[in-house]
């Protein structure tokens, strides 16, 4: 036991070998198994929707705010959606307080990806009166707990957010042309697609493990990010340099999430029907 401690510390690398030649890994984990996986939603009372997602011990929190605007110019019947990710000091040692940094850009750029390519939520759907007024949705995605695999966790907690939501009337009062609110019917969002992503750590250039945590990330030679739809569509595949893909390993990623889709659309479902919104 003592050698293996020692080794995991000097020599994480070959410790890490040493079980990837049996086909686990140090966390009792198969190559292709997830982390426990939970999700609560409508965690944050004064947010217009929210979720929390435990992926292992990374932890999530999405609250989505809604506001409502003028519609951009060029889009006048289209509301706007504006993700942010958030990885503070508080999360891991690895993050700095103040500005967002590099990876946390990285994400919020990706998740805003995964919203433009999946068509989520129709921004047409976000209207409310043509060339007037539209709504807002302010996505705040917050990692309270790192451990690896943060972009398949924000798009979990992002996803089950925005099924949470529900938006007041809104309506135009004619004579005054001022918007007039009705909170007392409140209507969900319509969610046009259930993007879900799965994230690989490529390692030693061929060996793909699924559902990576924040050591693995450190050691593997490169990542992956495959986003699939319940329709087993590809909505996107996310690689930030490191070793190539060749196309039948991609092919296996791409079987592997349509896989995870299944099992996070099933826990989403079961968490939604268990809570009546107000």
């Amino acid at each position: 036991t003592s050698f293996l401690i020692y080794c995991r510390t000097v020599e994480p690398l070959e410790y890490y070998r040493r079980f990837l030649k049996e086909n686990c890994r140090p966390d009792g984990r198969e190559l292709g198994e997830f982390r426990a996986t939970t999700v609560n939603i409508g965690s944050i009372t004064t947010a217009d929707g929210s979720a929390l997602v435990k992926l292992g011990n990374t932890t999530v929190i999405c609250g989505v705010k809604a506001e409502v605007a003028a519609p951009a110019v060029d889009s006048a019947n289209k509301g706007y959606i504006v993700p942010n990710v958030e990885l503070p000091s508080l999360c891991s040692t690895r993050f700095r307080s103040g500005p967002p940094g590099e990876e946390a850009q990285a994400a919020s750029q990706f998740i805003a990806d995964v919203i433009e390519n999946s068509q989520i939520i129709a921004k047409e759907d976000l209207c409310i009166a043509n060339g007037k007024l539209a709504w807002v949705l302010y996505c705040d995605i917050i990692c309270l707990d790192y451990d690896g695999n943060i972009l398949d966790a924000s798009v979990f907690a992002l996803l089950a957010a925005l099924k949470n939501v529900q938006l007041p009337s809104v309506t135009i009062n004619e004579e005054t042309g001022l918007s007039e609110v009705n909170l007392k019917q409140k209507n969900p969002l319509v969610i046009r697609k259930h993007p879900v992503a799965t994230s690989f750590a490529i390692f030693d250039d061929t060996l793909l493990i699924v559902d990576p945590t924040a050591e693995e990330e450190d050691l593997a030679t490169g990542t992956v990010t495959v986003v699939t739809d319940e329709e087993d569509r590809l909505c996107s595949v996310h690689k930030p340099g490191g070793s190539p893909l060749t196309g039948a390993k991609l092919q296996d990623c791409i079987t592997r999430a349509i896989t995870r889709h299944k099992e996070v659309k099933k826990l989403i479902d079961k968490v939604t029907k268990s809570i009546k919104p107000n």
